[in-house]
C-alpha cells in the first residue's frame, strides 16, 4: 500500500507488537448472527415512515422487494470474494488484491479506508441516535432537551467501545445472546401484526398508486436508498474473515442466507406495521407514530405494557446492531495498517486478548464524535458516500479479479454468472443518483464526489512525497515500506 510519510509511523518497524494474526473462531452460526444483528438493528423501527412517505402509501413498500434483489446480487458478488480472498479487513482486502496490490488497487484500498472514516463511523452512530429516538418514548420530556438526547447517543456509543474491548471468543458468545433477542423482538412483531392484520388498512391505495412516471421511479429510487440502509451488514462479517472457520464456505452461507431471512422478516414487519396504524398517520412527522411506530403498533393491540416492552427489546436489539457493527468495523484500519495503508500503531492486537484494541478505539472515537449530528442527514449521506468505492468498485473488482487471474482459487462461484453482478451494478448506479430528483438531494450526491476527490488529493500527495506509485517507475510492494 501507499508509503506513509515520516509523521504517519506511530513506531520504528521493530517497536510493533509482535502479535497481529487473529485467531479463526467463528463458525456459521457466529457468522450469521453478525451479520444478521448488523442488518436489523434499529433500522426496520426508525425507517418504515420515510419509506412510506417517498410514494405517499403502502405501495412504497415495492422498495423492500428492489432492495431485497440488489442485496442479493451484491451479495454474491462479496460471496465469491469473501471465500476467495479471506482476511481482516473485507472490502479493503478485496478492492486491494483486485485491482492489483502495487498499482491501482493501492488507490482503491486506500480509498476505501478513507471513505470508510466518513461513512461507516456515521452507520454506527445513526444506530446511536435511532436508540435515543426511542428512548424518548418512555421518557417524553428528552424530546425538549435536543443535545441532551445528543449526548446520551454519544453515551451508548462510548458503552459499545467498552463492551467491545474483549476477545473475539467472547464477543461472539454476546453477540449470539443478542442476535437472540433480536430474533424475538421481531418474532414478537410478525406474530402480533399476523394475528391483528387488517388488510383494507394495509391496501389503502391512494389514487393512482403505481402510475409508472417519472415521479413513480424517483420516490422508488429513495425509498430503495432508506431500504439498503436496513440491508447494510450482510457483509459484515466480511470484516472478520480472518477470524472465521472454514471461510470459502463460512462466508458465503452467512451472506446469502442473512439476505434471504432479513429480507422475509423486514418486509413481514413493515407490512405489519401498515395493518394495524394508518400509514397516514405513520407519515406525519413528529407524530408518536412516526418516531417510535412500533411501540404505537404495539399500544394499539396490546396497550401501554407491550408499548413498554418492546421499547426495551427494539433498545437491545439495537445494541446489538451497534455491537456487531463497530466489531466488524474496527478490523478495517488494522487491517490496512498491516499493509503500510493506516497508521502502523493501529496495526497491532492486545497483548493478552488477541484482538485490534488500538484500532477499535480510533473507530469508537469516530463514532462518538459522529452521535452528535442528526439521523435523517446521515443515514443518506452515508450511504451514498460509500456507494461509489465499496459497492460499484467491489463489482468491478470482481470481474477485473477473473480476468487478471484466471486460475485463482475460487471456493465460490456467483451463480449465473455474470448477471448478478450487472444487476447490482445497474441498481447501485440508480439509488446513487435517485436523491438528485428532491430538494435538497444533491446536497448528498455532492458529498460523497467530495469525499472521493479529497481522497485522491490526499493519496497522489503522499505518494508524490514518496515517490511512489504513479510517481515512481516501480511499485513498492504493499507492507514493504520503512517509516
Amino acid at each position: 500500500m501507499l508509503s506513509e510519510p515520516p509523521e504517519m509511523s506511530a513506531f520504528p518497524a521493530e517497536q510493533v507488537p509482535a502479535k497481529t494474526q487473529v485467531r479463526r473462531e467463528l463458525g456459521i452460526l457466529n457468522a450469521t448472527s453478525i451479520n444478521m444483528s448488523n442488518m436489523i438493528g434499529i433500522g426496520i423501527f426508525i425507517t418504515v415512515p420515510p419509506i412510506i412517505a417517498t410514494l405517499g402509501g403502502p405501495q412504497s413498500l415495492l422498495s423492500w422487494l428492489v432492495g431485497a434483489v440488489l442485496a442479493l446480487c451484491d451479495g454474491l458478488v462479496v460471496a465469491e470474494l469473501g471465500a476467495a480472498l479471506p482476511g481482516s479487513g473485507g472490502s479493503y482486502v478485496y478492492l486491494r488484491d483486485s485491482f492489483g496490490r502495487d498499482r491501482l488497487g493501492k488507490l482503491m484500498a486506500w480509498l476505501f479506508v478513507w471513505q470508510f472514516l466518513f461513512s461507516g463511523t456515521l452507520e454506527i452512530a445513526s444506530v446511536s441516535i435511532g436508540m435515543v429516538q426511542y428512548l424518548s418514548f418512555l421518557w417524553r420530556a428528552l424530546l425538549g432537551h435536543p443535545w441532551v438526547l445528543k449526548f446520551m447517543a454519544a453515551g451508548i456509543s462510548t458503552l459499545v467501545m467498552f463492551a467491545l474491548y474483549r476477545k473475539i471468543h467472547d464477543v461472539a458468545r454476546v453477540m449470539m445472546l443478542l442476535w437472540i433477542v433480536t430474533l424475538v423482538t421481531t418474532g414478537w412483531v410478525i406474530v402480533a401484526g399476523l394475528t391483528h392484520m387488517n388488510l383494507g388498512l394495509a391496501l389503502d391505495f391512494p389514487p393512482h398508486a403505481f402510475g409508472l412516471n417519472l415521479a413513480f421511479l424517483t420516490g422508488l429510487g429513495n425509498g430503495t436508498v432508506l431500504v439498503i440502509y436496513n440491508y447494510l451488514g450482510y457483509y459484515q462479517v466480511c470484516y472478520l474473515g480472518g477470524e472465521v472457520k472454514n471461510p470459502e464456505r463460512t462466508i458465503p452461507y452467512a451472506v446469502i442466507l442473512s439476505i434471504l431471512a432479513v429480507s422475509a422478516i423486514d418486509f413481514i414487519v413493515s407490512f405489519s406495521f401498515v395493518s394495524v396504524v394508518p400509514w397516514r398517520e405513520i407519515v406525519e412527522r413528529g407524530s408518536p407514530a412516526y418516531n417510535a411506530l412500533a411501540s404505537v403498533f404495539m399500544a394499539r393491540i396490546y396497550g401501554e405494557w407491550a408499548a413498554v416492552a418492546i421499547t426495551v427489546l427494539i433498545l437491545i436489539t439495537s445494541f446489538a446492531c451497534a455491537f456487531a457493527l463497530m466489531l466488524g468495523y474496527s478490523r478495517i484500519p488494522y487491517a490496512a495498517a498491516l499493509d503500510g495503508a493506516f497508521f502502523r500503531w493501529f496495526g497491532s492486537l492486545h497483548p493478552t486478548g488477541e484482538f485490534p484494541n488500538r484500532s477499535l478505539v480510533l473507530v469508537g472515537l469516530l463514532v462518538i464524535i459522529a452521535s452528535l449530528f442528526d439521523l435523517a442527514q446521515i443515514i443518506t449521506a452515508m450511504i451514498l458516500a460509500r456507494l461509489l468505492i465499496q459497492f460499484v468498485g467491489q463489482i468491478i473488482g470482481l470481474f477485473v479479479f477473473r480476468r487478471r487471474r484466471p486460475d485463482a482459487e475460487r471456493p465460490f462461484k456467483m451463480w449465473l454468472y455474470p448477471a448478478p453482478a450487472v444487476v447490482a451494478l445497474i441498481g447501485w448506479l440508480y439509488v446513487f443518483w435517485s436523491p438528485a430528483a428532491k430538494p435538497g438531494g444533491w446536497m448528498y450526491i455532492f458529498y460523497a464526489f467530495v469525499t472521493v476527490a479529497a481522497g485522491l488529493a490526499v493519496f497522489l500527495l503522499l505518494a508524490w512525497r514518496r515517490r511512489g506509485w504513479p510517481f515512481s517507475g516501480t511499485a513498492i510492494p504493499c507492507g514493504d515500506d520503512e517509516a
